[in-house]
């Protein structure tokens, strides 16, 4: 009866008492000016602009200009014209997840489009844009996450509640990385925010990587690079909101966003639109500023539950210093660098360990583990430096010990870090291993360089 009773109060409140109308007084670009309704709406707020037809077209007010509002349409203004009414909304927008989610495909806006029939409301509204939860009410960040990647799990170690970011260029195999992630990774729930994907990809992410066991505890929210940049970033919303809503019920949610990317270049079409001046490579101000505001959303909870966030950073011309990779950096608790010279050689996951960092190392690691790291990092690190000079064949052996090591442990290290997109690693197996591999471990002075 309680739960009735919660469900009849949330459809209440979704129905307005008093309805507002404006009138469309110009049309540019993509953008929508609305005219008479100046104090009856603020910026965020939605109105629904009703196209030839009686469609009706949801907008996002963004702006204001010369006493009018201006409204981005979610969806294509084809029918709108002067003097078309504009429905002024006062519901706040709103999302109801539920458990019978999982297993589903959604748009931006919540709505089932994999065929599968509607989708029954949540008892509790989480709203869009939620403010992170305030610092001194979080837990810390948990125990290792096992996430089934060798490379990741030894070297880049990622704990339950913190956030990492995956870089990399184009091709370079994030997708194939993120499907590992989503079907080994030990966790309760995976909400996978598909953000400005291309069309053709999404059902192949779904089939042939997630597959049917990790669809089977996943909520996939998708926004395909045709649909308009509200709809963009509003799946990115979208895909924190759900995530929060499975941490409150003391989950451990795996969020991964492909990609942050996508979402700024769409706060910038946005910012654009309005009139807002460029900044940094045609990024406006609010992409700055919206850039911590999703990301903070993941984390460690008040609770029990914890949201880990997976989030990949398209790195535009392989430049890692470029905006969006440099302000995303200095967000998350470390990053993983995909390396194209690495995939051309044929290793995949073409992970960078010298260039890739956890935050939560080496603390959240034993004394063996990090003596294991320490000396596999550092024979990396020599061979990486000596690399040129050993493929010209101007290295003699002899000259230097630790590049002779370098060399020996060369081909088994690359095969460590080499893994086939359907091979689970466990984490002890891969410590016991690496350590097969350096002879049992080091003794920490060998682990210099």
């Amino acid at each position: 009866m309680a739960t009735l009773l919660r469900h009849l109060a949330n459809e209440i409140e979704k129905v307005q008492d008093v309805r507002v109308y404006g009138r469309v007084t110009a049309v540019l670009g993509m953008m929508v000016e609305i005219g008479g309704v100046e104090r009856a709406l603020s910026i965020g707020d939605r109105c629904f602009v009703q196209a030839r037809g009686n469609r009706l077209i949801a907008c996002e007010v963004v702006g204001f200009r010369d006493g009018r509002a201006l409204a981005m349409p979610f969806n294509a203004v084809e029918g709108v014209g002067i003097g078309s009414r504009a429905l002024i909304s006062d519901a706040q927008p709103v999302v109801y997840p539920d458990n019978n989610w999982l297993g589903r495909v959604v748009d931006a806006m919540g709505r089932p489009v994999d065929g599968k029939g509607p989708l029954s409301d949540g008892i509790v509204a989480y709203p869009f844009r939620a403010p992170p939860p305030p610092a001194h009410t979080r837990r810390r960040v948990g125990e290792k996450l096992d996430i089934g990647v060798r490379a990741i799990n030894q070297f880049l170690t990622i704990c339950r509640g913190q956030r990492m970011g995956i870089f990399a260029g184009s091709g370079v195999g994030k997708s194939m990385l993120m499907a590992m992630l989503a079907r080994f990774a030990r966790a309760d729930v995976f909400v996978i925010g598909l953000i400005g994907e291309r069309g053709r990809e999404v059902q192949e992410f779904i089939q042939d990587y997630l597959g049917e066991d990790g669809m089977s505890r996943s909520v996939v929210v998708v926004a395909t690079s045709d649909e308009s940049p509200l709809m963009r970033r509003q799946a990115a919303y979208l895909t924190l909101s759900v995530a929060e809503r499975f941490r409150d019920e003391g989950k451990q949610v795996v969020c991964m966003m492909d990609s942050v990317t996508r979402f700024a270049m769409a706060q910038r079409e946005i910012g654009l639109a309005s009139g807002e001046p460029p900044a940094s490579k045609g990024y406006t101000p609010t992409v700055f500023a919206e850039l911590p505001r999703l990301l903070e959303r993941a984390g460690p909870g008040a609770d029990e539950g914890s949201i880990t966030g997976l989030f990949t950073v398209l790195v535009e011309g392989d430049d890692h210093n470029e905006p969006i990779s440099d302000a995303v950096r200095g967000i998350l608790d470390g990053h993983i660098v995909l390396d194209r010279s690495i995939a051309d050689r044929g290793r995949y996951p073409a992970i960078n360990i010298l260039r890739s960092v956890s935050r939560m190392m080496p603390d959240c690691n034993s004394a063996e583990e990090n003596v294991l790291i320490r000396r596999a990092r550092a024979l990396m690190a020599t061979y990486e430096d000596m690399a040129e000079m050993i493929r010209l064949g101007a290295y003699r052996k002899g000259s230097d010990q630790l590049v002779d090591e370098s060399i020996l442990y060369h081909e088994p290290l690359e095969a460590f870090l080499s893994q086939q997109k359907d091979e689970l690693a466990d984490m002890d197996e891969g410590f016991a291993t690496l350590a097969d591999i350096l002879g049992q471990g080091a003794e920490p002075a060998d682990a210099t360089v």
